[in-house]
Formats: C-alpha cells, structure tokens, sequence
C-alpha cells in the first residue's frame, strides 16, 4: 500500500522549493554582478580586518624567529593558510608557498599604488598635478585587474584611534584588499593589509597578509552561514504562517467532499457537504450534493417499485399454489412428480418474492423507524431457535445484560439471515460462535464459523444484491443472494454498520457494530 502524501503538503514543498530556486539563480546573478568578495563583506570582512590585525599585533611583540609559529598557530585555529608577503611577491614568513600570476599581480596592485617607500608607480614616478601618496597608504576606491575592491586605507603609525577595527576612511567598513580565487591550485586567497611596525632595511612598514583555503568556507573564516540561514528561517516561518489558511482552507474541503463521497459509495446518501466558497471548491462541492441528492432518488424509486413489484406478485403466486394443491389431488399417480416438480418451482418464487418484500421494506423504513433498547441474548435465542438445526454447535459468548439501540424486528431478521449463512455453509465444519461486548462508542455482534472462508477479492462484494460466490442459483446452493444485502441494510436501518473478513486459518467472521443504549435511557 502506498503511503499517502498530503496536498498541503505538495504545495509547501513546492512553494518552498521555488523559493529555493530564485534564491539560487539569485545569488548567482548577483555574484557574478559584484564577485566573489561579496561573501566576504559586512561581517566576515571586519572579522577577518580583526584578525590581520591581531596576527600583525603578535608580530610587532614578538621577535622575528616566532613568526611562523605564530602564523602555524593561526592556521590550526582557523583552518586556513596564513602567509605573510612583500608587494613584490617576497615571502617574508610562514609556509614556503609558490604564488599564481594572479596572486602576484594582486600583490602590485595597479599602476599608481605607492610601494614601500612611498614613491608612487606610474610609469615609475607620479605624473605632475598627481597628488604624491604618503608611506603606506593605499588609493580610497582603486580596483584590481580582475574587478575586486581593494582595501582603503589601513591605520597609519602614529594617528589615534580607538579601535583597530573602526573603518577606514572612504569605506563604512574594512574590506579586504583583494579576494580571487585560483584554478591552479584550486584555493581562494584574501590579501588583508598588514602594518608591521617601523621600517627597517629588511622589513618594510607594511606588507599583506595571504589568508589561503581550499573552499570558500575557510574554516567559517571566509563565509558566514549564519545570516542566510536566519534569513532561510524567517522566510520558512513567514511563509508557513501565511500560506496555512489558504492550505488549509483547501485541505478541509476536500477532505469534507471525500468523506461524503465515500458515504455515497457505501449507499448513503442522506449526507450533505457545508462548504461556503465561492470558487471551483465550492462549485464541486454543490456537485456532490446535487449527486447525492439524485443518486437518493433514483435508490429510493428503485426500491419502492421493486417493493411494489414483489408485493403485486405475491397474490397470483398465492393463487398458483392454490391450483397447484387442487391438481395434486385430482391428478392420477403418474402426474405427480410433474405437480411436486411444479410446486417447488412455485415455492423458490415465493421465496425470492418474500425476500424482495424484506429488502424493500428494510431499505425505506430507515427514516420511520424509532429506535429502542433491545437486549441481544432474547434476539439471538429465537434466531437460533429458528435456524438453526439440532445437530448444530453453536456457542453464545455474549456479556450479561447486553443492550443495543436498534428496531427488534430488522435486528432479529438480520441475525436470523447471518445464522442460516453460516449453518448452511459451515454447519458441520465446527462450532458457530455468536459474541457480543460493549465498546466505546458502539456495541459489538460477532458471528464466526470455521468454514472455507471466502476469496479475499470477493469480501466487499458480499452485500451487493444478488451477488453470489458461486454462480449457480440452485437450491442445493442456497438463495438467490439477497441474504447478506438484507443484512446490510437492516443494520443500516438501526444506525449501525456491518463488515465482514476471513480468520485464520479458515471461516469467516461478520461483526455488526450498533448503537450502545445512552446512560439517560437506563437512568429513566
């Protein structure tokens, strides 16, 4: 059996995953706009400013020889490559690394950006009206050759401030001076500005500090997960909490619409929807009613004229069996198994006409009845006495002082009906058990043998009219398979329900649930 998956759930998943999708094709319409150093902005920028500048703090307390440890220490916490570099591509400390050309280039910066020595680069001296920078700045909103910003102006020596990481001048806050990303090795660097102190005639005042990684998570240096996922969550929320009602909404209609189609499938058509929409929900819930509403007619009409019908032939078939009683006693000796013939033919018709009549007459009393107390042990006593035969074992396990709210006539027709079932097709096969026990909500009849069972494709039919296992409508076989219907339909009749299924290893079980008697009945 496949499990079901609920529409509402369908179309959050499906909302949901069109967000997703425009949040993808967003992102990378907007990463390709601005590069990749808009990972690295807001937050993930000042964080890493804060760490080139404490790493750069631990080198101007430190002697030189304690560098690379410094840098190693750096690197185990964080998960990332820390290096420390010249502008002319001179590694001054940490891991013997190899530079790509386009590190390199990075590293130079554009034509124009002061070297150490404050003396600017274009064309090798600064053009004349060129405003000459001072030692160690850098151009306010310069750009690399492959499009990313390079940092503004990283604290002078000598200038006052209160934080090392209050931005910089130009910026609302540190960028890093350049981020790329390389094929060959497939890493992504950050060059950070990094001041080093007092220049000396081996180390200038200011170098770049390479932070290295193989992913652009870095160690969760690089990318910050955490404001998408807050904005994931706030997205979920909102859209749960404002897509419920419409879901909502749509769920219950049609889960109203499939219980009264599944009334209407079972032959009870009283049932009415209560759906106040205006849309197409509310246009197929009018459908069902109307339906229903027709198909009750249309039961109802066939009912009648088959009740009707049965009922108009009950009188010639009252006058046959007369003439037949007249020519068994005229006829001479050889003509009377002709007339015996003749009259059994008469009586399987009277038969069926009588059952017709029942089920007609139980399948329109339903609205008419009035429903009492009845006790089941006395119902089922003269149904027993009734059917069953005196070489028959049949056990009653019923509770003591077992009521239910039923008509006492459709009751004892239906347990009279079940009992000669049984005792026709399981009556020397072993013991018919009758039990009965209160529930809940409902009284509970069970009536089980040790037969053969039946075929499990045929169990639903098993109270359709005229519907029989076998074919053969013979009286040997039984009935003409109204039996089971009439059943049905008087327990119906009582506000009850009837279902059938097989026990193991074989016979057949029917139980019958009926309306418990309310406490206020045994109170009055």
């Amino acid at each position: 059996m496949k499990h079901p998956f609920p529409l509402y759930l369908k179309i959050l998943l499906w909302f949901f995953l069109n967000l997703v999708v425009l949040a993808v094709i967003g992102f990378f319409i907007f990463a390709g706009r601005f590069g990749i150093d808009l990972l690295v902005s807001g937050p993930v920028a000042t964080r890493m400013s804060a760490v080139s500048e404490a790493t750069t703090a631990e080198f101007r307390t430190r002697p030189r020889s304690e560098w690379n440890l410094v840098l190693e220490n750096h690197s185990r916490t964080y998960g990332v490559k820390f290096l420390i570099f010249r502008d002319d591509g001179t590694q001054l400390t940490g891991e013997p690394t190899a530079l790509p050309d386009e590190v390199k280039q990075n590293l130079r910066g554009p034509p124009g950006r002061p070297g150490p020595d404050g003396r600017g680069r274009e064309k090798g001296r600064p053009g004349e009206g060129e405003r000459r920078h001072e030692p160690g700045e850098f151009r306010r909103d310069s750009r690399v050759s492959d499009g990313t910003n390079i940092a503004a102006r990283p604290p002078e020596p000598g200038r006052s401030q209160t934080s090392t990481n209050a931005p910089f001048r130009g910026f609302p806050q540190p960028r890093p001076r350049f981020v790329l990303r390389t094929s060959k090795p497939a890493s992504y660097w950050i060059g950070m500005p990094a001041f080093l102190g007092d220049q000396t005639e081996d180390l200038p005042r200011f170098c770049t500090l390479l932070i290295v990684s193989q992913s652009l998570y870095g160690g969760g240096l690089f990318f910050d997960a955490k404001p998408f996922l807050m904005a994931g969550g706030w997205v979920l929320l909102f859209s749960v909490v404002f897509w419920f009602p419409l879901v909502h909404g749509i769920t219950r209609s049609l889960a109203q619409m499939t219980r009264a189609t599944e009334r209407i499938a079972q032959g009870r058509f009283d049932g009415r929807l209560r759906i106040r929409r205006r849309d197409e929900l509310g246009q197929l819930g009018n459908a069902v009613n109307l339906m229903a509403e027709r198909l009750q007619g249309f039961v109802s009409g066939q009912k009648r004229f088959l009740g009707d019908t049965a009922h108009e032939l009950c009188t010639p078939l009252a006058r046959i069996q007369m003439v037949v009683g007249i020519l068994e006693q005229r006829a001479d000796a050889s003509a009377q198994p002709y007339i015996q013939d003749l009259r059994d033919e008469v009586q399987q018709m009277s038969s069926l006409v009588a059952e017709l009549l029942s089920f007609s007459k139980a399948s329109l009393a339903g609205a008419a009845l009035k429903l009492r107390p009845v006790a089941v042990e006395d119902l089922l006593k003269r149904a027993i006495q009734r059917e069953a035969n005196p070489d028959t074992d049949i056990r009653i396990e019923l509770e003591a002082d077992l009521q239910a709210l039923a008509d006492p006539d459709l009751l004892q027709r239906a347990l009279a009906n079940l009992l000669r079932n049984a005792v026709r097709y399981a009556g020397g096969q072993g013991p018919i058990t009758v039990s009965g026990a209160r529930e809940t909500d409902a009284i509970l009849v069970r009536i089980s043998d040790c037969g053969p069972g039946v075929s499990e494709e045929f169990l639903q039919r098993l109270f359709d009219p005229f519907f029989r296992v076998d074919d053969a409508r013979t009286r040997e076989s039984g009935g003409v398979g109204l039996g089971l219907t009439i059943v049905k339909t008087c327990v119906e009749a009582c506000g009850g329900t009837v279902t059938c299924a097989n026990r193991q290893p074989t016979g057949l079980e029917v139980s019958l649930r009926l309306k418990p008697v309310p406490p206020e009945v045994f109170s009055g």
